[in-house]
């Protein structure tokens, strides 16, 4: 113990009162401090808590079942049921579509890919796949307006000919992928299928003026079951939702020409 001059001229608290000064961490010589023993009682405490924690974890396998209290996970909506997809076709749609909410979800996701095919731009094919999809009634309402919107103008700007064809040595790209579908609405006999879907459309060639390019849609279709299928009473579309564009960069138009010769489309079910 020493007194310490620094504070009220040796004075603290009072007179002849000394003060403890106890050694400065850095000093390597100072002898080593009391550690509390509550305190190695906690530190031991916690350090077989660790490692209890830790033996736990790694003795848990995959299969452990989850706790009687943990929420179950949510079904996803759109995922695969193992319904086998139809197999008949008809001028090549697919057809006999279960009578149930899986079958309309099926049948508009089917419907949405043969409606943007490129069969869509020759008059014949038009024909057979609005016949095919749309109740008789919807089918014969729209064969005038259609062929009209099908003009030989139209098809100019996209490259094609009169009869839908592009010029030698390209290929002219039109295609509905859906994403995943939504009921809108259900019953026995009609139901209201919405499919989202993204879309590649343009001539891919060496002197293609119009590039192939995606776009986003939602296709809305109102069904109606008649003949012992899903059949198309009317639809309509709109823009998006559309995700940001990614980072890939553009393939040369061969490459396109290639892809689409080569991956060939899915006949979808729920």
């Amino acid at each position: 113990m020493s007194t310490d001059d620094q504070y009220g001229g040796g004075e603290v608290g009072g007179t002849g009162q000394t003060r403890t000064r106890f050694p400065e961490p850095s000093d390597p010589y100072a002898p080593p401090r009391r550690t509390p023993r509550g305190l190695i009682t906690v530190v031991g405490v916690v350090v077989l808590l660790i490692a209890a924690i830790a033996f736990a974890n790694q003795s848990r396998t995959p299969e452990t079942p989850p706790t009687a209290d943990k929420a179950p996970t949510a079904t996803n909506p759109t995922a695969a049921t193992g319904v086998p997809p139809v197999d008949g076709k008809s001028a090549g749609i697919p057809q006999g579509f279960a009578q149930t909410e899986q079958g309309a979800q099926s049948a508009a996701a089917n419907y949405a890919v043969a409606l943007g095919s490129d069969g869509m731009f020759k008059k014949n094919t038009r024909h057979a796949l609005v016949e095919g999809i749309y109740t008789p009634d919807a089918a014969s309402r729209m064969r005038a307006p259609q062929d009209e919107a099908y003009s030989v103008p139209f098809l100019a700007k996209l490259g094609l000919d009169a009869n839908g064809n592009p010029p030698q040595g390209s290929s002219f790209v039109t295609r509905a992928v859906p994403v995943g579908t939504r009921v809108d609405g259900y019953a026995p006999t009609n139901a209201k299928v919405s499919v989202w879907y993204t879309g590649l459309i343009g001539m891919s060639g060496p002197k293609s003026t119009d590039p192939v390019r995606t776009t986003w849609k939602t296709w809305t279709f109102e069904l109606v079951w008649s003949s012992g299928d899903w059949k198309v009473a009317s639809d309509s579309q709109q823009d998006g939702p559309a995700p940001v564009p990614g980072d890939a960069v553009a393939s040369p138009s061969e490459d396109i020409s290639k892809a689409v010769k080569e991956f060939g489309g899915f006949t979808y079910a729920r």
